[in-house]
């Protein structure tokens, strides 16, 4: 029987593999200036398809999660890939006619519920495979969701160049789709009470297993104060994070003189720290702790924030930029853990599809606030002191959450059960 076990490497393998397909959303950029040169589409209206795809995704995640838990990795896995893989093929022919609308429906619609399925599909198995390393495995899938744009977007622009957009989207389309399919085939979740190697629920091995806070449905967590906390921290981080990349290029060319070439540099490393930092900040998780973990991002990156309105230095505001953007990516990849240690694995890929809501919601909020703050004011500088203001109530909540956390413990070494909220 052990020989049928699977190799959860392999498993952590095939989640990278459909994260670095899905991931190559970030890469919609590209395919910006060659549709508004083919078809005359404005920049707002072409923009709005990755919009769409990003709120797609939110709401997909939400309302699937429930389907992931039911049915499991494999069929949700393969749903994500028929959507996503469609999106990208009904992209090219939106391309070949011409259909703005169509754009929206499939790249936009059809490939943003791929991308919310995909995107919750392997990680509640992937928690359950390495309980004695979450963070870091659910860090190294959803780092491959941060550098697929560092993957895709040189390839993508030579394939326009060369066979064109409705021929790159279909190519995509077919490489992606059978990326995904291979992957979700080998997904599965561990057997029940199964444990690595080295762990025990004691603790005479190695490793004990984790002692999670509780063990609720996704139901029951929304309903709990801690789920709402969790909420907040992800949409303040994903909010400001995602509008310093939505501005980072003109941002560096107005506060720290950049050139248009070094700025479009700066915004290529920016991937490669959004990557590390998924991976980088979700192992560290795994030593100090999740809630040490997000009072860690929220006090550096008010101290950010501060700073970089009055950072002249063009070495300086990199940095910051970059230390900003570490904390982007790892709050992405270190909340599926900290899902898992305050309300167990029973229903993760539920919970964490409602939580993922906090995503779509950032994502429409961030870059609109900026934009409008910097058409009115004609300066970043407010846009960053509001940044500052929402990062300390962030830091509020990440030290908040730990009374309420501390309270649920002693309730439960108490013997009674939990009614802390």
């Amino acid at each position: 029987m052990a020989g049928k076990i699977k190799n959860r490497w392999l498993i952590a393998a095939a989640a990278v593999g459909i994260h670095i397909s899905i991931g190559s959303i970030y890469s919609w950029s590209v395919f910006t200036n060659p549709l508004s040169d083919k078809h005359g589409w404005g920049l707002s209206q072409v923009s709005l398809t990755f919009s769409i795809a990003i709120l797609f995704l939110g709401l997909s995640a939400a309302f699937m999660g429930h389907f992931v838990e039911r049915h499991g990795p494999r069929k949700s896995g393969l749903i994500a890939s028929f959507c996503f893989g469609l999106g990208l093929l009904g992209a090219g022919f939106a391309d070949s006619i011409g259909s703005l609308y169509m754009f929206y429906v499939f790249y936009g619609a059809l490939g943003g519920i791929g991308l919310g399925i995909g995107y919750i599909t392997p990680v509640s198995s992937l928690v359950k495979w390495f309980p004695d390393r979450r963070g870091m495995a659910t860090g190294l899938a959803i780092m491959g969701f941060g550098f697929a744009s560092l993957i895709a977007s040189p390839v993508i622009a030579r394939l326009i160049g060369s066979i064109g957009i409705s021929n790159t989207f279909y190519l995509l389309g077919v490489v992606y789709f059978s990326l995904m399919i291979v992957s979700s085939l080998y997904l599965a979740p561990p057997p029940k009470d199964w444990m690595p190697e080295g762990m025990s629920e004691k603790g005479e091995g190695d490793k004990k297993k984790p002692d999670d806070l509780s063990q609720l449905t996704a139901n029951e967590a929304v309903k709990t104060v801690r789920f709402w906390a969790l909420w907040s921290m992800l949409f303040i981080n994903v909010t400001c994070g995602i509008a310093v990349i939505s501005v980072a290029s003109p941002m560096a060319q107005d506060i720290a003189g950049l050139s248009a070439g070094a700025a479009a540099t700066m915004v290529g490393i920016m991937g490669l720290f959004n990557g590390l930092g998924r991976i980088g900040w979700a192992s560290v998780s795994d030593y100090i702790g999740r809630p040490n973990v997000y009072t860690t991002f929220f006090a550096l990156q008010t101290a950010a924030f501060l700073l970089l309105p009055n950072v002249s230095n063009a070495l300086l505001f990199q940095i910051i930029i970059f230390v900003i953007i570490t904390c982007y990516g790892g709050g992405f990849a270190s909340i599926p853990a900290y899902i898992g240690d305050l309300f167990g694995t029973k229903q993760l890929g539920a919970i964490h599809g409602y939580i993922l809501t906090a995503w779509a919601a950032a994502g429409l909020v961030g870059p609109l606030v900026v934009s409008w703050i910097r058409e009115t004011t004609e300066s970043y500088s407010l846009t960053l002191y509001i940044f500052t203001g929402a990062f300390v109530v962030a830091l509020a909540i990440s030290l908040l959450i730990r009374i309420n956390i501390r309270n649920i413990r002693k309730a439960n070494a108490s013997g009674k059960t939990a009614n802390v909220s």
